[in-house]
């Protein structure tokens, strides 16, 4: 029986080799970009001595680990920047582009829908480095159009990108509003392939465009909105590196300092590289069992998990 299966999958494999050709390239890059690095794992658990190289510098265990979790006067305070950032744009971020596809859905004019689509996806294709310029020229407290509205109404003006009380808020909204129209696209093909017999019944049987919404819509786009919860859960902290390193000062470390800025400036600034591998190690352990956790507990509530 084994040898049949082994000799039928032989036979798939001749039968689509030309096809199987086309994977190579991504079966290069991966094995390139992201296993071949893999082997610098190891400098979590040694004193990287640039002359010795990185399998000869000597091992150290778990000294850099224990010194973030116990020695090191920041870590708590960037871990926690860094869940408080990654939760709100989970909370706030996540939901925008279900909302606004559902939106999308509701319009009827088809040309309109298409400029109202195109241009909610033009943000994306900007840079943080762009958008950050365009932010600190808007939001400046001095000449910024933003704080010139708020004059107007009798408020006084406003630090967004210097004050801790804001900046948080202020990354949230732009990071909304850079990505929420691509976040679209996913959601739109999900409700496209819905199919239409579905919402005729709901018609026949007296369903208002809201019901519809409710019972046919969303349900049938939870499969999607599962999927890409546990792959956003896995991301926990990542709360934005490019965002955060172009908006960012000193003024506001206390809020905005993550732990991606963290090994930004110890590890390429002060050439501690194996401080820096040990906190990636220990964010992609972190990413990896949130990953599975969110897996499992998407499938006790009905849905298809990752797996």
């Amino acid at each position: 029986m084994s040898q049949t299966r082994k000799g039928s999958t032989w036979r798939d494999y001749k039968k689509n080799k030309h096809l199987l050709l086309l994977l190579v390239p991504a079966l290069v890059w991966y094995a390139i970009f992201a296993y071949g690095p893999m082997y610098g794992i190891q400098l979590a658990f040694k004193d990287f001595y640039i002359r010795e190289g990185i399998w000869n510098s000597p091992w150290v265990g778990l000294k850099h680990f224990e010194y973030l979790f116990t020695a090191s006067p920041h870590f708590w305070m960037i871990m926690k920047n860094t869940i408080i950032i990654s939760f709100y744009h989970i909370v706030f971020g996540f939901p925008a582009p279900i909302i606004l596809a559902l939106l999308f859905n509701e319009i009827r004019f088809s040309f309109f829908k298409k400029i109202a689509q195109s241009i909610s996806y033009l943000p994306h294709f900007l840079s943080w480095i762009v958008i950050g310029g365009i932010m600190l020229t808007l939001l400046s407290p001095s000449t910024g159009v933003v704080n010139y509205i708020l004059e107007l109404v009798g408020i006084d003006p406003v630090y967004f990108l210097g004050s801790d009380k804001y900046f948080r808020f202020t990354l949230v909204i732009s990071a909304i509003w850079k990505e929420i129209g691509w976040g679209t696209i996913i959601y739109l093909a999900t409700i496209a392939s819905i199919d239409s017999q579905m919402y005729e019944a709901a018609v026949i049987d007296g369903a208002n465009r809201w019901k519809q919404t409710l019972y046919i819509t969303i349900p049938s786009m939870l499969p999607v909105i599962s999927i890409l919860l546990i792959l956003r859960a896995g991301g926990v902290l990542d709360a934005g590196f490019d965002q955060i390193l172009t908006l960012y000062s000193p003024a506001v470390y206390g809020t905005a300092d993550i732990l991606d800025t963290y090994v930004y400036r110890i590890g390429l600034e002060e050439f501690q590289f194996s401080l820096t591998t040990a906190v990636g190690l220990f964010k992609n352990v972190v990413g990896l069992m949130l990953v599975l956790t969110t897996n499992i507990i998407v499938k006790k509530m009905g849905q298809e998990g990752l797996y």
